[in-house]
Protein backbone atom coordinates (compact mmCIF):
# COMPACT_ATOMS: atom_id res chain seq x y z
CA UNK A 1 0.00 0.00 0.00
CA UNK A 2 1.52 3.45 -1.32
CA UNK A 3 0.34 5.98 1.56
CA UNK A 4 1.84 8.66 -0.23
CA UNK A 5 0.00 7.79 -3.87
CA UNK A 6 -1.86 10.65 -5.42
CA UNK A 7 -4.97 10.39 -7.34
CA UNK A 8 -6.32 12.79 -10.16
CA UNK A 9 -9.61 14.35 -9.45
CA UNK A 10 -10.96 12.47 -12.24
CA UNK A 11 -9.84 9.10 -10.06
CA UNK A 12 -11.25 10.58 -6.70
CA UNK A 13 -14.74 11.61 -8.03
CA UNK A 14 -15.76 9.66 -11.52
CA UNK A 15 -18.21 6.48 -11.34
CA UNK A 16 -19.30 7.62 -7.80
CA UNK A 17 -23.25 8.86 -8.36
CA UNK A 18 -22.88 11.11 -5.08
CA UNK A 19 -20.28 12.87 -3.14
CA UNK A 20 -22.14 15.19 -1.94
CA UNK A 21 -20.14 18.53 -1.69
CA UNK A 22 -16.60 18.85 -1.74
CA UNK A 23 -13.61 20.91 -1.45
CA UNK A 24 -10.08 20.55 -2.37
CA UNK A 25 -7.29 22.70 -1.52
CA UNK A 26 -3.82 22.69 -2.46
CA UNK A 27 -0.77 24.39 -4.38
CA UNK A 28 0.14 23.70 -8.54
CA UNK A 29 2.41 22.01 -9.94
CA UNK A 30 4.67 25.07 -10.39
CA UNK A 31 4.50 26.47 -7.08
CA UNK A 32 3.19 29.37 -7.78
CA UNK A 33 -0.77 29.36 -6.98
CA UNK A 34 -3.15 28.41 -4.25
CA UNK A 35 -5.79 26.45 -5.73
CA UNK A 36 -8.97 25.89 -4.05
CA UNK A 37 -12.31 24.24 -5.57
CA UNK A 38 -16.23 23.77 -4.34
CA UNK A 39 -18.78 22.06 -5.78
CA UNK A 40 -21.94 21.24 -4.55
CA UNK A 41 -24.33 18.09 -5.70
CA UNK A 42 -28.18 17.36 -5.30
CA UNK A 43 -30.81 14.60 -5.04
CA UNK A 44 -33.85 16.14 -3.47
CA UNK A 45 -35.41 19.00 -5.71
CA UNK A 46 -34.88 21.45 -3.07
CA UNK A 47 -30.86 20.92 -3.19
CA UNK A 48 -30.68 21.11 -7.02
CA UNK A 49 -32.53 24.52 -7.05
CA UNK A 50 -29.40 26.27 -6.39
CA UNK A 51 -26.18 28.70 -8.12
CA UNK A 52 -23.00 30.35 -7.31
CA UNK A 53 -22.87 34.38 -7.52
CA UNK A 54 -19.50 35.94 -7.64
CA UNK A 55 -19.61 38.79 -4.53
CA UNK A 56 -16.70 40.33 -4.56
CA UNK A 57 -13.88 38.19 -3.62
CA UNK A 58 -16.66 36.08 -1.96
CA UNK A 59 -18.88 33.19 -3.13
CA UNK A 60 -22.73 33.38 -2.33
CA UNK A 61 -25.04 30.26 -2.55
CA UNK A 62 -28.81 31.36 -3.53
CA UNK A 63 -31.91 29.50 -5.20
CA UNK A 64 -32.15 29.60 -8.76
CA UNK A 65 -35.94 29.73 -8.75
CA UNK A 66 -36.88 31.18 -5.40
CA UNK A 67 -40.32 30.15 -5.64
CA UNK A 68 -39.81 26.12 -4.80
CA UNK A 69 -37.46 26.85 -2.05
CA UNK A 70 -38.34 24.87 0.41
CA UNK A 71 -35.42 24.65 3.59
CA UNK A 72 -32.89 27.55 2.76
CA UNK A 73 -31.19 27.44 6.17
CA UNK A 74 -28.87 24.39 4.58
CA UNK A 75 -28.59 25.15 1.49
CA UNK A 76 -27.80 29.36 1.11
CA UNK A 77 -25.06 30.24 2.52
CA UNK A 78 -21.17 31.39 1.89
CA UNK A 79 -19.10 28.64 0.75
CA UNK A 80 -16.22 31.17 0.03
CA UNK A 81 -15.00 34.31 2.02
CA UNK A 82 -12.02 36.05 2.65
CA UNK A 83 -10.69 37.22 5.35
CA UNK A 84 -7.04 39.78 5.50
CA UNK A 85 -4.71 37.05 4.28
CA UNK A 86 -7.25 33.80 4.82
CA UNK A 87 -9.28 32.24 2.73
CA UNK A 88 -11.88 30.15 4.15
CA UNK A 89 -13.88 27.66 2.25
CA UNK A 90 -17.19 25.42 3.75
CA UNK A 91 -20.06 23.51 2.90
CA UNK A 92 -21.85 25.85 4.53
CA UNK A 93 -22.91 28.89 7.50
CA UNK A 94 -19.75 27.53 9.26
CA UNK A 95 -17.89 29.86 7.04
CA UNK A 96 -19.62 33.25 8.62
CA UNK A 97 -18.86 31.49 12.23
CA UNK A 98 -15.06 31.03 10.98
CA UNK A 99 -14.89 34.50 9.50
CA UNK A 100 -16.27 35.99 12.57
CA UNK A 101 -13.82 34.40 14.95
CA UNK A 102 -11.21 35.13 13.03
CA UNK A 103 -12.16 38.83 13.68
CA UNK A 104 -12.04 38.70 17.07
CA UNK A 105 -8.61 37.07 17.33
CA UNK A 106 -9.89 33.50 17.81
CA UNK A 107 -8.62 30.21 15.23
CA UNK A 108 -10.32 28.09 12.50
CA UNK A 109 -10.63 25.73 15.65
CA UNK A 110 -11.76 27.68 18.45
CA UNK A 111 -14.89 28.69 15.70
CA UNK A 112 -15.84 25.17 14.59
CA UNK A 113 -15.32 23.90 18.55
CA UNK A 114 -18.95 25.82 18.33
CA UNK A 115 -20.41 23.78 15.72
CA UNK A 116 -21.47 20.37 14.84
CA UNK A 117 -22.86 18.29 12.02
CA UNK A 118 -26.03 19.56 10.11
CA UNK A 119 -29.48 18.55 11.45
CA UNK A 120 -30.90 16.45 8.80
CA UNK A 121 -30.98 13.07 10.20
CA UNK A 122 -30.70 10.34 10.05
CA UNK A 123 -28.14 11.71 7.28
CA UNK A 124 -26.15 13.98 9.93
CA UNK A 125 -24.57 15.86 7.15
CA UNK A 126 -21.32 16.49 8.28
CA UNK A 127 -19.68 19.96 8.40
CA UNK A 128 -16.33 19.89 5.95
CA UNK A 129 -14.21 23.61 6.36
CA UNK A 130 -10.78 24.65 4.72
CA UNK A 131 -8.85 27.42 5.19
CA UNK A 132 -5.47 29.24 3.28
CA UNK A 133 -3.69 31.18 5.47
CA UNK A 134 -1.30 33.14 3.05
CA UNK A 135 2.13 34.86 4.20
CA UNK A 136 5.50 33.70 3.91
CA UNK A 137 5.26 30.46 3.63
CA UNK A 138 1.37 28.99 2.21
CA UNK A 139 -0.18 26.77 4.42
CA UNK A 140 -3.88 25.27 4.77
CA UNK A 141 -6.22 23.47 7.35
CA UNK A 142 -9.16 21.01 6.78
CA UNK A 143 -11.48 19.92 9.10
CA UNK A 144 -14.97 17.37 8.99
CA UNK A 145 -17.64 17.79 12.27
CA UNK A 146 -19.54 14.36 11.86
CA UNK A 147 -21.68 12.28 14.11
CA UNK A 148 -20.52 9.88 16.87
CA UNK A 149 -23.13 7.22 15.90
CA UNK A 150 -26.57 7.10 13.93
CA UNK A 151 -28.47 8.62 16.49
CA UNK A 152 -26.35 11.93 16.10
CA UNK A 153 -26.01 12.19 19.77
CA UNK A 154 -22.75 13.43 19.81
CA UNK A 155 -20.34 15.43 17.62
CA UNK A 156 -16.74 14.02 16.37
CA UNK A 157 -14.23 17.19 15.25
CA UNK A 158 -11.32 16.20 13.18
CA UNK A 159 -8.44 18.90 12.17
CA UNK A 160 -5.91 18.58 9.47
CA UNK A 161 -2.68 21.30 9.00
CA UNK A 162 -0.67 20.84 5.84
CA UNK A 163 2.04 22.77 4.06
CA UNK A 164 1.37 23.65 0.39
CA UNK A 165 3.30 21.55 -1.43
CA UNK A 166 3.73 21.95 -5.30
CA UNK A 167 1.53 20.02 -7.34
CA UNK A 168 -0.57 18.53 -4.02
CA UNK A 169 -3.77 18.69 -2.71
CA UNK A 170 -6.42 17.12 -0.07
CA UNK A 171 -10.15 16.54 -0.95
CA UNK A 172 -12.67 16.15 1.55
CA UNK A 173 -16.21 15.29 0.74
CA UNK A 174 -19.52 15.07 2.65
CA UNK A 175 -20.29 11.48 1.92
CA UNK A 176 -18.51 8.24 0.87
CA UNK A 177 -21.39 6.86 -2.14
CA UNK A 178 -25.20 7.58 -2.54
CA UNK A 179 -27.36 5.37 -0.01
CA UNK A 180 -29.87 5.79 2.93
CA UNK A 181 -28.85 6.78 4.78
CA UNK A 182 -26.02 8.65 3.15
CA UNK A 183 -22.47 7.56 4.68
CA UNK A 184 -20.52 10.17 5.65
CA UNK A 185 -16.65 10.91 4.84
CA UNK A 186 -14.58 8.34 6.54
CA UNK A 187 -10.35 8.80 7.40
CA UNK A 188 -8.03 11.21 6.30
CA UNK A 189 -8.64 14.07 3.21
CA UNK A 190 -7.57 12.33 -0.38
CA UNK A 191 -4.44 13.19 -1.73
CA UNK A 192 -4.88 14.39 -5.34
CA UNK A 193 -3.09 16.32 -8.03
CA UNK A 194 -2.87 20.05 -8.85
CA UNK A 195 -2.68 20.81 -12.07
CA UNK A 196 -1.10 23.96 -13.29
CA UNK A 197 -3.91 25.01 -15.78
CA UNK A 198 -7.40 25.99 -14.09
CA UNK A 199 -9.35 25.49 -17.29
CA UNK A 200 -7.81 21.57 -17.22
CA UNK A 201 -8.91 21.27 -13.34
CA UNK A 202 -12.03 22.79 -13.54
CA UNK A 203 -12.88 20.17 -16.58
CA UNK A 204 -11.35 17.30 -14.81
CA UNK A 205 -13.82 17.75 -11.75
CA UNK A 206 -16.73 18.93 -13.90
CA UNK A 207 -17.31 16.17 -16.27
CA UNK A 208 -16.57 13.80 -14.19
CA UNK A 209 -19.14 14.55 -11.40
CA UNK A 210 -22.15 12.29 -11.68
CA UNK A 211 -24.17 14.25 -14.44
CA UNK A 212 -27.66 13.74 -13.19
CA UNK A 213 -26.15 14.78 -9.39
CA UNK A 214 -23.99 17.50 -10.16
CA UNK A 215 -25.01 21.68 -9.88
CA UNK A 216 -22.44 23.72 -9.56
CA UNK A 217 -18.75 24.42 -9.23
CA UNK A 218 -16.16 27.39 -8.60
CA UNK A 219 -12.39 27.42 -8.72
CA UNK A 220 -9.88 30.02 -7.82
CA UNK A 221 -5.99 29.61 -9.06
CA UNK A 222 -4.89 32.83 -6.61
CA UNK A 223 -0.87 33.81 -7.81
CA UNK A 224 1.41 34.04 -4.87
CA UNK A 225 3.25 36.48 -6.16
CA UNK A 226 1.11 39.19 -7.14
CA UNK A 227 -2.41 37.65 -5.31
CA UNK A 228 -4.17 37.84 -8.39
CA UNK A 229 -7.31 36.01 -8.34
CA UNK A 230 -8.00 33.81 -11.81
CA UNK A 231 -11.57 31.80 -11.18
CA UNK A 232 -13.89 29.75 -12.88
CA UNK A 233 -17.55 28.91 -12.29
CA UNK A 234 -20.08 26.35 -13.99
CA UNK A 235 -23.80 26.19 -12.74
CA UNK A 236 -26.23 23.40 -14.26
CA UNK A 237 -29.36 25.66 -13.64
CA UNK A 238 -28.67 28.82 -15.82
Amino acid sequence: MNVYEIKTMETAVKGNSYVGRGIVLGRSKDGKKAVSAYFIMGRSENSRNRIFLEEGENVMIKPFDESKVEDPSLIIYYPMRKYEDKLIVTNGDQTDTIYEHLQEGKSFEEALDTRCFEPDGPNWTPRISGMFTFGQELTYKMSILKSADAEGSACNRYYYNYPALAGLGHFIHTYVQDGNPLPTFCGEPERVEIPDDIDAFTAEIWNHLDADNKISLYVRYADLETGKATNRMINKNS
